[in-house]
């Protein structure tokens, strides 16, 4: 049996198992993909231990993020920016692959709820991790100009920085422009049931307001979006789908259907 998993700490809460059961179901593979709790000063040691016991890939959630990619001998270009990988596997030489799956889950979600991301323009609020993450997938997906606001403006400087391209753009508060497309939100806010940083005008001509974080309801931030403008809604969950399916892919070569995965998880969370 081909041995996959998820680390992280906590992990009991991950969804991916379950994801990625499923998407073995609908492609014919057989793999068993497990969770596994490594302790936080234990990471490494707990990855040697599943590639040492046959395991063929693996996913890695929070607080590891970036030791993956410390760890790794090769990572995809998503990674090397967001300096933080969230898939590995290792290949035929035993080399160490990272990838950032995150920002090809987003614009793969994007595009399926309706927005178009060529040459559009883009407001991405927070400049942490999540926020890192996206940022190089959005460039490929041919965004006109990317904005990143977050309350210290200095990370959001230091990614565009990083990005090299000059559409990625640090904005002020005072900047900020009410000519958006998309606007995302990459904080953790909506998980503490508040609204970032964000003032209402952005959403005046905004297609899509877009949560990375997914709930049982729309998140303040959802509902915030839609009452300043933005004509569609979305949270993270098709994220959540899409960047396992990235995954998947990489590990297997085969591309899962998502659609009713995501209906399945969006109604488990609705009754829960």
């Amino acid at each position: 049996m081909k041995k996959y998993a998820v680390f992280g700490n906590p992990i009991a809460q991950s969804l991916s198992p379950t994801i990625h059961s499923m998407f073995a179901k609908s492609c014919g593979v057989e793999l068993e993909y497990t969770k596994v709790l490594a302790p936080i000063d234990g990471f490494e040691r707990a990855l040697t231990d599943f590639w040492n016991a046959g395991g063929l890939g693996c996913n890695v959630t929070l607080p590891f993020k970036e030791q993956a990619y410390a760890l790794a001998d090769e990572c995809n270009p998503a990674a090397r920016l967001a300096k933080a990988a969230n898939t590995l596997m290792r290949d035929e030489n035993g080399r160490l692959l990272a990838f950032n799956t995150d920002g090809i889950g987003l614009v793969t979600d994007l595009n399926a709820k309706g927005a178009s991301l060529q040459g559009a323009n883009i407001l991405l609020l927070g400049a942490g991790g999540a926020a890192k993450g996206v940022v190089q997938p959005l460039l490929e997906a041919g965004v006109n100009t990317l904005h990143i606001f977050n309350r210290t403006l200095s990370k959001a400087q230091e990614i565009a920085s990083n990005s090299e391209s000059a559409r990625v753009v640090a904005v002020t508060l005072e900047s900020l422009a009410a000519t958006y497309d998309v606007v995302i939100n990459s904080t953790s806010a909506s998980l503490q049931g508040t609204l970032p940083d964000v003032p209402a005008q952005v959403f005046q001509n905004c297609t899509v307001a877009y949560d990375m974080v997914y709930g049982s309801k729309p998140t303040v931030f959802m509902e915030y979006a839609k009452d300043h403008g933005a004509v569609h809604e979305v949270d993270g969950l098709g994220m959540l789908v899409q960047q396992a399916a990235a995954a998947f892919t990489i590990w297997t070569g085969e591309k899962p259907l998502t659609h009713d995965v995501e209906q399945y998880l969006r109604e488990l969370k609705q009754t829960s």
